[in-house]
């Protein structure tokens, strides 16, 4: 047995940058085991399963399952369009973990809409988590959490692109994700790169669901709903937000097809 994959550069229209995806479509659901193996053999961050039947869409690290990803999603929604399954300017809705996501088909971008996350940002500061980032606390702007992940603001844009974090010593706290963050004094309005060894994912290229809490964070910060990012990992990428409603972030971003063929699962 074989299933079509194709590996996607989203939030890019160049090929080897932006974040690479995985995504494989069937007409009815593989089992969760064999979306496990693929996405292990596939070796992103994620792979995104759809099926045709229910569209229902899974996204699977190659270690777990996820409950939101945001270049999986808009990989997915690039291939459907390629592949002739939906035109420009349809709309696509997706049944996920995290409820209906809706894909918008632009001319050049593709508009995802996801919940907004609820943003705290009066966690206490885990100082062995800075440090394993290579951070000290007079670095730190804010600190806050959300959906079990770190969100860091810091006082320099430029120590972002130096980070070299101590993974070991990450993974001997407690986590699931951590996002650093700066305002930019570049044409972007603010800078960040994600973090997720304990998902199997050390570094994230370009990070949707990370772009939701930043789309929170840093409307409030500078006073406006349409916001630039630029996620300064080595692949690089860029994500337009927009924080519709205090409960609805939009997504937009390109992505571009760098590999398609058959895998043999059975």
């Amino acid at each position: 047995m074989e299933v079509k994959i194709f590996q996607v550069d989203s939030f890019t229209s160049d090929v080897f940058k932006g974040n690479p995806a995985g995504v494989c479509i069937t007409e009815s659901s593989l089992d969760e085991e064999v979306m496990l193996a693929i996405a292990a053999e596939m070796s992103l961050s994620e792979t995104a399963f759809l099926s045709l039947n229910t569209m229902q869409l899974r996204w699977f690290t190659p270690e777990t399952e996820v409950a939101l990803c945001g270049h999986g999603t808009l990989a997915t929604a690039h291939v459907l369009r390629e592949q002739g399954l939906y035109n420009t300017g349809d709309t696509i809705d997706f049944a996920t973990l995290s409820g209906v996501l809706t894909a918008q088909l632009d001319h050049d971008d593709i508009h995802l809409v996801f919940p907004a996350p609820l943003l705290d940002m009066r966690a206490s500061i885990n100082t062995d988590l800075l440090h394993g980032l290579g951070l000290d606390v007079a670095d730190v702007i804010a600190y806050g959490q959300f959906d079990n992940k770190q969100l860091i603001v810091i006082n320099d844009e430029s120590l972002i692109e130096q980070l070299e974090p101590d993974f070991s010593a990450l993974l001997k706290q407690k986590g699931r994700g951590v996002v650093i963050t700066a305002q930019s004094s570049t044409d972007a309005d603010f800078v960040s790169r994600y973090f997720a060894p304990w998902v199997g994912v050390d570094e994230d290229p370009v990070t949707g669901s990370a772009h939701c809490a930043l789309c929170v964070y840093w409307a409030k910060e500078l006073g406006k709903a349409q916001l630039k990012g630029f996620q300064a990992s080595k692949r690089s990428g860029v994500v337009y937000t927009e924080l519709l409603n205090p409960e609805c972030v939009k997504l937009s971003g390109s992505a571009v097809t760098m590999l398609r063929g058959d895998m043999r699962i059975a």
